[in-house]
């Protein structure tokens, strides 16, 4: 029986990085009381780079395995979205590259769209926008633990997220949530 195993962290993190992004800080955070490293690129032309605006932010775990990441960029704002079964062909290629042990676990939940936050400026004027994607929502049969996967319009990731703690009653997330500008607010953990 052949293992699938994950591509190298950098070469699945360099392959959804938008161009014209550059690592603009690195620190050290914990994920379920687990160490991380939580890594955020922005606009080398600074444009939107305030918390809440364009970033592309990856959370690899002390082992190497990518936890996640989040491409939060102007150009994924409107565009047609893929279907529900387009999508899921999307999610699984990907996760065959960066997270093939998640494969013969996983059982999928929903497919739906999914709204994330955009915080911009244009002519002077910062505008809160809505990046919409295809949200595949799975579970973890080994472990119980969530993952997901959201494409864009432009039909590639712009969010994984793996390993996710969901406390059922009163019905919330405990796992951090590093990769989310919102969360990163609310919790005082600015931009590093």
């Amino acid at each position: 029986m052949t293992t699938l195993a994950a591509q190298p962290v950098a070469t699945t993190v360099g392959a959804f990085i938008p161009a014209g992004y550059a690592e603009a800080a690195r620190r050290r955070v914990a994920v379920d009381d687990e160490p991380a490293e939580l890594v955020r690129h922005q606009r080398t032309d600074g444009r939107n780079a305030a918390l809440g605006g364009e970033h592309f932010s990856t959370v690899i775990a002390a082992d190497g395995r990518l936890k996640g990441f989040a491409r939060m960029d102007l150009d994924l704002v409107g565009g047609r979205l893929p279907s529900r079964d387009e999508t899921r062909a999307i999610a699984m290629d990907f996760l065959k590259l960066a997270a093939p042990d998640l494969l013969p676990v996983l059982e999928v939940s929903w497919i739906e769209p999914h709204d994330e936050p955009l915080r911009v400026s244009r002519g002077g004027k910062t505008a809160n926008l809505t990046l919409t994607g295809m949200k595949v929502k799975m579970r973890n049969r080994a472990d119980g633990r969530w993952m997901w996967v959201i494409v864009g319009g432009d039909r590639k990731v712009m969010v994984f997220e793996r390993d996710i703690v969901w406390v059922t009653f009163p019905g919330h997330r405990k796992t951090e949530k590093w990769l989310h500008d919102t969360w990163l607010a609310e919790n005082g953990a600015g931009l590093f």
